[in-house]
């Protein structure tokens, strides 16, 4: 991984969690049950190191969010049988490595995978560790984002990379778990993929470069863009983003020129409008086509049967 693209993008994903009220209307976070995830399977890739607080979830923007997660976990979202086409997706919601968006880049998108005929798989990674009071999250989310507005204050490109090797641990586990796995669900092997949003867009991209989970495809929904070297074996790529997108619209599309200039498939889709965050929200901007667009590209590639 080039170490300007992450420690660029790490210092823009640390205000994630800030950055997204201005988009949806100040939406206050509340805290919630941790909800029952009885098929959730515990990738084993042990506790975050040093954690101390414990697992939480809240709710906001109609939506629900997981954060201090120590323990990483992957859950199933299976096709009917009659509809399964073999593909598979490993599914990575955003959050800044803070919180995960649980339901609106995770569940909802596994389902609409899952209807048409690919078996999806949220990868519920592990997170940096955050004050346990609600309040006390909501200021040092504020405080970190002034912190990270002031350019000496970036991190480092070594502690950058440093600070995601649990999260690709998490990713290489969640691609061995599903190819062990694959008899069983259905799945074929060489055509598991991964889609990622924001920073689930960034460990997406960082478990290309690791080079040991070998995604067959990967999807990078309004994740940074900044230029890269792109590895001999890298995937096909899909990449998608709003050009009002209060993080990384505006900053130069470096990734795709890097993918086209490897003579990688790859294919980019900007929107005219829909923020940071859109996912699977019902917004009234093109954006919300880039789900079906996905679907449509991984059929051309190859990678699914149309459904």
């Amino acid at each position: 991984m080039t170490n300007r693209w992450a420690s660029h993008a790490l210092a823009a994903l640390l205000a994630l969690s800030v950055a997204a009220p201005a988009v949806a209307q100040g939406d206050k976070m509340a805290p919630i049950a941790i909800p029952a995830q009885a098929t959730a399977i515990p990738l084993n890739t042990g506790p975050l190191p040093g954690a101390t607080v414990k697992e939480s979830w809240h709710s906001q923007y109609n939506s629900v969010f997981a954060r201090n997660v120590t323990q990483a976990t992957l859950t199933p979202f299976l096709p009917d049988p009659a509809k399964a086409t073999g593909t598979a997706v490993i599914v990575a919601p955003g959050g800044g490595f803070r919180t995960l968006s649980m339901q609106n880049e995770g569940w909802d998108v596994a389902k609409a995978l899952a209807d048409r005929g690919i078996a999806a798989f949220v990868l519920k990674y592990r997170l940096n560790q955050t004050p346990a009071d609600m309040g006390e999250f909501e200021k040092s989310m504020t405080a970190m984002f002034s912190s990270v507005a002031r350019p000496a204050s970036r991190p480092s490109p070594e502690d950058a990379l440093k600070g995601l090797a649990p999260q690709i641990a998490d990713a290489r586990a969640a691609f061995a778990l599903v190819r062990q796995r694959a008899g069983e669900w259905k799945v074929d092997p060489d055509r598991i993929g991964m889609v990622g949003f924001s920073a689930g867009a960034m460990l997406t991209v960082a478990t290309v470069l690791d080079g040991q989970a070998r995604p067959a495809f990967i999807g990078d929904i309004y994740g940074p863009l900044q230029p890269m070297t792109v590895p001999a074996a890298a995937p096909p790529m899909f990449a998608a983003i709003a050009a009002d997108d209060p993080l990384f619209s505006g900053k130069g599309f470096g990734l795709i020129d890097a993918w086209m200039a490897a003579k990688k498939p790859v294919e980019f889709h900007l929107y005219g409008r829909g923020g940071h965050g859109f996912g699977m929200y019902p917004k009234k901007t093109t954006s919300t086509g880039w789900f079906d667009a996905f679907y449509r590209w991984m059929v051309m590639e190859g990678f699914q049967k149309a459904n």
